[in-house]
């Protein structure tokens, strides 16, 4: 995917970053989704100043489709090369699973 050109965002390795660092664009824009404020996303991302979250967050709503996009298409990469928990250490997911019911938490 051609990302459009900002002063905020880098292509590397395949990926979106926020410029001169490691944070990849999606963990901005998913924290962002999820309600969190910019100041609420630099303390979480403490490489991060204030000024590139909200050029992050600006290029996401400009490029809204594109990034949702990319995000969706990298999740779906995720699920065909990630094995589930389940699969990966399932003694592990069953004590999880367990726990779970213990705190009657509803899997995600």
């Amino acid at each position: 995917m051609p990302a459009p050109v900002s002063p905020y965002i880098e292509e590397r390795n395949g990926g979106l970053c926020v410029a001169g660092t490691r944070v990849s664009l999606d963990s901005v824009v998913i924290s962002f989704q999820e309600g969190d404020s910019p100041e609420q996303i630099v303390e979480s991302f403490s490489t991060l100043k204030l000024a590139q979250v909200y050029g992050a967050i600006a290029y996401y709503l400009e490029n809204e489709e594109t990034i949702n996009e990319y995000i969706a298409e990298g999740q779906r990469e995720l699920e065909r090369t990630v094995p589930p928990l389940s699969q990966q250490a399932p003694e592990l997911f069953a004590r999880l699973e367990t726990a779970r019911r213990h705190l009657g938490l509803k899997r995600t």
